[in-house]
């Protein structure tokens, strides 16, 4: 899969199919359109491609409102690579490209820089300054500017009861396990190692304190989680608190891992950590011989699923 930084560099002269969407999570949902659109390109010899937004479309329409996201753009592209597509267009979204008119998008986009004789999507899928315009306008272009509408139903898209908001809410709740069998992958988080207060160490426990790189990036609710990371090719396993440090009556958040069986010197590093499993609620000790007995507790717990897993 080719990805380009914008739809004024993509260039291409054979005819397309293309869908167009956010695609948080790039679940099983998003999974099934994307690999049906790769599908329809090889029956119809077209090529596939994907026009997405990053940042998202509802930073530049709505910058006040709140805005959690399942994936990073990292994440995104990464997942859609895995779909059998062609061609990613990740376009900057801004106040200009908003303000196009529907024709303006479909002539302008559509037609003269994607080429498209076939486009996949949504029943309800809106576009066009004020998000005006609908399916039936697409419709209605495709028979002026001579390309085929596949409109994905709501009876499709309610057999997917798959969607990116459930996703989130389990997130929050801290349900791995339903995120998992919703995404289809392990849900993760990024971002670069940096120094934390050393407390993990004095108690036996060094960890790992993460930094998230993306601000909107969607984290799980406080507790202590089973994890998994990938350095230098080899897997290790390890236990990710992420909370305040109420024994401590520390108040901003944090996200720590102690791995098991690695002792290198991880400053600086960028760690990508896969999210595999809910231990327990993050909770307020007596003192530090309470947390670290707590803590031994947690290992042993997470030892015991590791072996469950590599069974």
């Amino acid at each position: 899969m080719k990805v380009f930084k914008g739809i004024d560099k993509f260039i291409i002269e054979s005819n397309t199919i293309v869908t167009i969407g956010i695609f948080d999570g790039v679940h099983k949902g998003h999974q099934k359109i994307l690999k049906k659109l790769a599908n329809q390109a090889k029956k119809f010899n077209l090529k596939s491609v994907v026009l997405t937004f990053s940042p998202h479309p509802r930073t530049v329409l709505n910058p006040t409102a709140p805005l959690e996201l399942i994936n990073t753009i990292e994440e995104r592209i990464k997942s859609i690579s895995n779909c059998g597509i062609d061609y990613l267009i990740v376009h900057p979204f801004d106040k200009a490209f908003s303000n196009l008119s529907a024709e303006e998008f479909v002539d302008s986009v559509l037609v003269k820089k994607l080429n498209t004789k076939k486009i996949l999507i949504g029943y309800d899928h809106r576009f066009g300054k004020g998000r005006k315009a609908g399916i039936k306008d697409l419709q209605f272009f495709g028979s002026k500017y001579n390309f085929e509408v596949m409109e994905i139903g709501v009876k499709e898209v309610n057999n997917i009861s798959v969607s990116s908001t459930k996703i989130r809410t389990f997130i929050s709740k801290g349900n791995i396990k339903k995120v998992y069998s919703y995404l289809g992958y392990n849900f993760s988080l990024s971002g670069e190692v940096v120094k934390g207060n050393a407390i993990g160490r004095t108690i036996g426990f060094p960890t790992a304190n993460i930094k998230i790189s993306d601000n909107n990036k969607l984290i799980p609710k406080n507790g202590v989680y089973l994890i998994s990371s990938i350095l230098n090719k080899i897997q290790y396993h390890g236990m990710m608190n992420i909370g305040v440090k109420p024994t401590l009556n520390i108040k901003k958040q944090s996200i720590e891992v102690n791995f098991f069986n690695l002792k290198k010197d991880l400053y600086g590093k960028v760690l990508k950590v896969s999210v595999l499993q809910f231990i327990r609620n993050e909770e307020k000790f007596n003192n530090l011989d309470d947390l670290k007995n707590q803590i031994k507790i947690d290992k042993e717990t997470c030892s015991t699923l590791i072996n469950e897993l590599n069974k």
